[in-house]
């Protein structure tokens, strides 16, 4: 089948399950459950729509001439991808509706910042590693961009669908590049991090951080038809396995040893390892579960909490936690959703927006990176994005 045929059905075949109340989600035994909205009240439900609908007004006002979302330079394509991402997890296409041409302008911006080389980064990033620049954040950059276009692969066409082929292609081969690179330690293969390698004496080679993001895009690719060689899943996923610790119940976000006992984790690692888990198609597993189990154990109690200061992040957790709770279903979505909601809704700003995220890293990033963030939170509920369908 063509791909961008293919894509479509996927996503038209999500719009009909979605509006007729279909594709229930597992509970925490492996038996079927209600699906995801019919789990919420109809307060929530109508909440969670109309939330997405006014942060998604607000997004596509803040889009400049050349396509992009404002961030910082060394935010994007990223922070133009998560955007973009947004609208698509409303079922908004590009080049239809009154977001179409929002998300196609979006979507060639993106295209405009690979490199020859295949990776996905506004910045040149430069030789040395520095916290917070281009270097540090060319990899998340490239997974996100990466991730973006596998998902509306199936919805463009003509030269813009080329295009997008073309750069999947160059960006897979770079993600596969950096993947198999050499590392320090052995623990460390198979997964992704900074693209300098052993930028000091502490530092790890690979982390669940980026690697999440990295097969987030794999499976997105594989989606879209993509060759994706298992092999490649198969390492990565074997890196995720050694960021399990079981005496804890959580993930970390990396391996003993590799970052001079600095260990951290969160909900946010936690949840990145459980979609992992799930998008590699290990469900409903002892240690799926397990992890489960933790972030029922630490539901979100209001705004701006986070677990493991000063490493978590507020969205970026919300983020993860509710894509995570998506997949495991049943109690745990009813455990780990409704609670996020009522923190990630009650934050919005009237104008529609969210606050950029105060005393984190993050909140050098801006608002647009966080009202994405926050979107794509509440939107697992109309499971429309095909990456994170179940």
């Amino acid at each position: 089948m063509n791909p961008s045929l293919f894509q479509r059905a996927v996503w038209l075949a999500a719009v009909s399950f979605s509006a007729m109340g279909l594709g229930a989600a597992d509970d925490g035994g492996g038996a079927a459950s209600k699906p995801l909205a019919d789990m919420l009240s109809v307060g929530m439900r109508r909440q969670v729509e109309d939330s997405v609908d006014h942060g998604l007004a607000w997004l596509a006002l803040q889009q400049t001439a050349d396509g992009s979302f404002p961030t910082l330079p060394q935010a994007q394509p990223a922070v133009s991808s998560l955007c973009v991402l947004a609208f698509l997890s409303r079922g908004h296409q590009p080049g239809l509706g009154p977001y179409g041409k929002v998300t196609e302008k979006g979507i060639d911006f993106v295209l405009s910042c690979q490199m020859s080389n295949g990776l996905f980064s506004y910045q040149l990033p430069s030789a040395k590693h520095v916290d917070n620049q281009a270097s540090h954040t060319a990899v998340y950059n490239h997974a996100i961009a990466g991730l973006m276009l596998g998902e509306v692969y199936g919805h463009v066409s003509g030269a813009r669908a080329a295009r997008v082929k073309e750069a999947m292609e160059k960006a897979l081969q770079f993600t596969h590049d950096l993947q198999t690179r050499p590392k320090a330690l052995a623990g460390d293969v198979g997964g992704w991090r900074y693209l300098q390698l052993r930028f000091d004496a502490r530092a790890a080679d690979s982390d669940l951080s980026v690697t999440a993001w990295e097969l987030m895009f794999l499976r997105s690719a594989r989606n879209a038809e993509f060759d994706v060689p298992q092999k490649y899943i198969d390492e990565a996923m074997a890196f995720v396995h050694r960021c399990w610790k079981e005496k804890e119940g959580v993930f970390y976000y990396a391996i003993d040893g590799n970052i001079g006992g600095d260990i951290r984790t969160g909900r946010g690692m936690v949840a990145a390892g459980i979609l992992s888990l799930a998008l590699a198609g290990e469900h409903q597993t002892p240690v799926e579960l397990a992890a489960g189990n933790w972030l029922l154990a630490h539901p979100y109690r209001g705004f701006g909490e986070v677990i493991g200061a000063p490493y978590d992040r507020f969205f970026y957790s919300a983020y993860y936690a509710s894509q995570a709770a998506a997949q495991l279903g049943g109690r745990y979505w009813e455990g780990i959703y409704p609670p996020l909601v009522v923190a990630v809704v009650g934050a919005q700003a009237p104008n529609g927006s969210w606050p950029a995220e105060v005393g984190r890293t993050d909140q050098m990033f801006g608002n647009t990176y966080s009202s994405a963030l926050a979107v794509l939170s509440l939107t697992p509920v109309f499971q429309l994005l095909p990456v994170y369908q179940r």
